[in-house]
């Protein structure tokens, strides 16, 4: 199976191929920006293409990170991925970035916990807490800072993520400490592609995971009177 897979939810732009039938066959690359991802997708995924040597109608399914994360960049991502589906008849699958970011981890040991905790600004986080065998103990939610550093500390978990380093500094001196704190600006676009490569749901059109509202909100003060 050949699996193109795209994330721009966060701070990065990246694309990568993985052909399942020849695991050492991987090409990705990522490109560090917060902004820009409109412009920047399709030459990239042009350009991994051209280095996997193989064209769109050879994809046999397309893996997006659906978020949560940046609006915008969730929108470019996505359309794009169905836009390719469309155009190959192929699936789309949608992988929220907090399984992205956790797949690493899980797959090296699943015994320990693994705390997931994006930037959501304004001293909140995007979370999400995997326990043993990968299994969801906190399922995603925004929340502040506190509340997610109390449903985190539990015994010696691994903390990835955009935050991970805020909540890491926040860890109670009478919890046990964090056995790996990895601050990401993203998640690592190989096991994207690895995670929709191992999707089973292929009927199910990728969506947007905001978890929260959009910041911005329209001035109804300087909106036209309805006729």
């Amino acid at each position: 199976m050949r699996v193109l897979a795209i994330d721009t939810a966060l701070e990065a732009c990246s694309v990568a191929v993985l052909d399942t039938s020849r695991a050492h066959e991987r090409v990705h690359e990522s490109v560090p920006m917060q902004r820009g991802h409109a412009e920047a997708l399709m030459p990239l995924v042009a350009g991994v293409l051209d280095r996997a040597q193989i064209d769109f109608t050879a994809i046999d399914r397309v893996a997006v990170t659906t978020g949560p994360g940046s609006f915008t960049g969730l929108r470019v991502g996505i359309a794009a991925a169905r836009g390719i589906a469309l155009a190959t008849a192929k699936p789309a699958i949608g992988l929220t970035t907090l399984a992205a970011f956790a797949a690493p981890f899980i797959a090296a040991d699943d015994t320990l916990p693994v705390v997931v905790a994006i930037d959501a600004r304004h001293d909140h986080v995007y979370l999400q807490v995997f326990g043993p065998g990968g299994r969801t103990i906190v399922a995603p939610r925004v929340a502040p800072m506190r509340e997610a550093l109390r449903v985190s500390t539990v015994g010696s978990p691994r903390i990835t993520g955009t935050a991970a380093n805020k909540l890491a500094a926040l860890w109670p001196s009478t919890e046990r400490a964090p056995s790996v704190v990895e601050q990401r600006a993203a998640p690592r676009i190989d096991w994207v592609a690895r995670l929709g490569a191992a999707a089973t749901d292929t009927s199910t059109p990728p969506k947007p995971l905001y978890l929260r509202a959009p910041d911005a909100h329209p001035q109804d003060s300087v909106q036209l009177a309805r006729r």
